[in-house]
């Protein structure tokens, strides 16, 4: 076996053990990573090179640590995601940039965003599943929150609790900046 293959596999080997270890499903990955499903799929098999910052964004979604990729060793002792290092969702919203603060383990149960809006911004969403929630405090600007049918302004320091179960949105009404937590059932 020449030494290419042979990283490969082990690189493969490692980033699916370190996925199955934090019982994260490929989508939950891809999302966490910012890397599509597919890829990561591809990577997980040992049919895709990734480049560096593939590499980077996995490893910082599955706290496996870079340098150890290879040997397969997790992060040790406090977990640090630098502001500029965290995942971002992209294609979701207008005008918003959403980045994950949560810990990738806790993706589809207890998920924690910081969302930044451009005046006018909107994250409109359809039902999640039966009895999902939300949870938005604005740091800054106004927003108004949508649930089913009611809908709320919120300002500074004002937290909003509904059921995201239903079609939901936020839509800024100037520049603002709030955090999200949504709570799977």
């Amino acid at each position: 076996m020449n030494p290419r293959s042979d990283i490969h596999d082990r690189l493969a080997a490692s980033l699916r053990d370190a996925r199955k270890a934090r019982g994260l499903s490929l989508d939950a990955v891809a999302k966490l990573s910012g890397v599509s499903r597919s890829m990561v799929s591809q990577i997980e098999r040992g049919e895709s090179s990734p480049t560096v910052a593939t590499l980077w964004n996995l490893t910082q979604a599955l706290q496996v640590d870079f340098a150890g990729l290879l040997e397969g060793k997790v992060a040790p002792g406090i977990g640090v995601v630098r502001a500029d290092a965290a995942p971002v969702i992209a294609g979701h919203g207008v005008g918003v940039r959403i980045r994950i603060l949560s810990a990738p383990e806790a993706a589809g149960k207890h998920e924690v965003y910081d969302l930044d809006f451009d005046a006018g911004g909107e994250l409109v969403s359809d039902p999640h599943s039966p009895g999902c929630r939300e949870h938005l405090t604005v740091i800054s600007g106004r927003l108004r929150v949508e649930s089913g049918d009611e809908a709320e302004v919120l300002g500074p320091g004002d937290t909003a609790h509904y059921p995201a179960d239903r079609p939901h949105a936020i839509r800024a009404e100037g520049a603002a900046r709030a955090f999200l937590i949504v709570q799977d059932s």
